[in-house]
């Protein structure tokens, strides 16, 4: 329910970062790193288990702090508010003049913005869910993959200058399943079928399930990146996963999209966000 794409089944190959075979039980779907086809941004599409079922294990230690903590709080202290229990899910329609945010840029140049989008994020999962240990290196490296930070380029409100749309689910590109319509249009814009939408890529039913409201304004947007990385968060959370666990952390990433190499891709990204060193080419497996 909710695939966006057929389920390769081939195998695995170990990237100099990560161990593939080691992080995911035996019997989950993976792919070769060397003869994948690459995935644009225009076509990353989430894959999500809308309801996923995963025993939770043990807790681990609390994550260390964020190193980039002072933007989030100079950018959206408010953010860290409570959210509005029950958030009015829809796309807020804002003017095309708008400018990007004027915030220092994160490692590896990661759109400031970005940074205190998911540092918030970590920030509310710590006090709603501190079992799963959620960091905001791992949601970075969701926003990367799906959507590379709404295409850095997003308002003061964490709004993208142009609105994040994945490709329509009409069986018209090769490899995709058809999705059809679910929200009549609201979130996603089009009638008849679905698409992913905003900086993380979600479906339209998916995001009703897990809405959350990141910026504390009574609004769970898509679009709206503080929206959409606690969204995102709950997302991998759900099931009583710990992100401290990497095993849990991929099982919790493959929601996103059922290939190996694009849980690499994903953790490469997290942990060179959180050292600040570039991923090296064989750590980023082509996806298909």
């Amino acid at each position: 329910m909710g695939r966006h794409r057929k389920q390769p089944a081939t195998t695995v190959r170990r990237s100099s970062l990560i161990a593939l075979t080691g992080l995911v039980p035996a019997g989950l779907v993976a792919v070769t790193a060397a003869s994948t086809e690459a995935t644009s941004t225009a076509t990353a599409a989430v894959e999500h288990d809308l309801l996923p079922d995963i025993d939770p294990d043990e807790a681990g230690p609390e994550l260390a702090a964020s190193p980039l903590a002072d933007i989030a709080e100079v950018a959206h202290a408010e953010a860290r508010q409570s959210p509005s229990a029950t958030p009015v899910v829809k796309t807020v329609a804002l003017p095309g003049d708008r400018i990007a945010a004027d915030i220092p840029a994160g490692p590896l140049g990661i759109p400031g913005i970005a940074v205190a989008a998911y540092q918030s994020a970590e920030e509310q999962l710590a006090v709603e869910n501190p079992h799963c240990g959620m960091s905001w290196s791992l949601l970075a490296g969701i926003g990367r993959v799906e959507s590379t930070h709404a295409f850095g380029k997003a308002d003061a409100d964490g709004n993208p200058i142009k609105a994040v749309y994945g490709p329509v689910l009409d069986g018209s590109l090769a490899g995709n399943n058809v999705i059809h319509d679910s929200d009549g249009g609201v979130l996603d814009g089009i009638g008849g079928y679905d698409r992913a939408v905003g900086p993380m890529q979600f479906l339209p039913e998916t995001w009703q399930r897990y809405a959350a409201d990141g910026n504390a304004d009574g609004i769970s947007d898509p679009q709206n990146l503080f929206d959409a990385a606690l969204t995102a968060g709950r997302y991998l959370c759900d099931g009583g996963l710990n992100m401290r666990d990497l095993s849990q952390q991929s099982k919790a990433i493959l929601r996103y999209n059922n290939s190996m190499a694009y849980v690499a891709n994903v953790m490469a990204w997290s942990g060179s966000y959180s050292s600040g060193l570039a991923p090296k080419p064989q750590d980023l497996p082509r996806i298909h």
